[in-house]
């Protein structure tokens, strides 16, 4: 009896070790909106109008990913919180506890960052990644072809002092990425360039846009050059 009960506990121990390292985490990175101080006489070509441009589609992403991943699946949303404070600002409300709804009805892991090295330490650090594995990651913003812009016109006209560029993209770890993880940029060029040296950096294809996307379509971003096209 002795025996059966100690082969028992090896096989739960075993069971539960084997479920911890499978676990898994699908991240959404959202960066910041442009402030109208810099973009109010661009006319319509300003960027960001709405507020809510980057949040509302990665709200409409995580709306089909819990469909798709289930009640319990870790989601996590990095977020660039000094965007939507300064925002804030320009539109006399808290952007911040607008966010924080989102988290709260699709039960997710938020967490904000304030610079591009807290998203590479988040990716490397943000669990054991010897057992929570990313499974996902998907980004919502402003970008060219190298480069995510997380402050975009916002500190800075036309510029950023935020970013993650594709030279920084080495200072990820391969290993925190399972084996079929599915990467998206649904920003502007990512395609062009940042896709090639994200695959030779981690080891996973990021799909990207060739040309502009369009987030104005109050769904999923949109293909908005001539000739333009996802590829990975």
């Amino acid at each position: 009896m002795k025996q059966r009960l100690a082969i028992l506990f090896l096989c739960s121990a075993f069971c539960a070790a084997t479920a911890q390292a499978q676990q898994r985490e699908y991240i959404v990175l959202v960066g910041g909106p442009s402030l109208h101080i810099w973009e109010q006489y661009k006319g319509p070509i300003a960027h960001d109008h709405w507020w809510a441009n980057f949040v509302h589609s990665a709200r409409v992403r995580t709306e089909q990913l819990r469909a798709q991943l289930g009640p319990d699946a870790m989601i996590t949303w990095l977020v660039y919180k000094p965007g939507y404070v300064d925002r804030g600002v320009q539109e006399k409300q808290d952007l911040i506890a607008n966010i924080n709804t989102v988290r709260d009805k699709f039960h997710l892991n938020l967490v904000y960052f304030d610079r591009g090295g807290d998203v590479i330490n988040y990716l490397n650090d943000g669990h054991p990644r010897n057992q929570i594995k990313i499974s996902g990651f998907e980004y919502f913003g402003h970008s060219n072809k190298a480069c995510f812009l997380f402050d975009y016109s916002n500190v800075v006209d036309s510029a950023s002092k935020a970013w993650l560029h594709e030279t920084e993209l080495k200072k990820i770890d391969r290993r925190d990425f399972a084996r079929d993880t599915y990467v998206k940029s649904w920003g502007c060029h990512t395609g062009e360039s940042m896709s090639q040296l994200w695959r030779e950096a981690t080891g996973t294809r990021m799909w990207g846009a060739v040309g502009k996307t369009d987030y104005s379509t109050g769904e999923l971003p949109a293909l908005s050059s001539a000739g333009g096209k996802w590829v990975n």
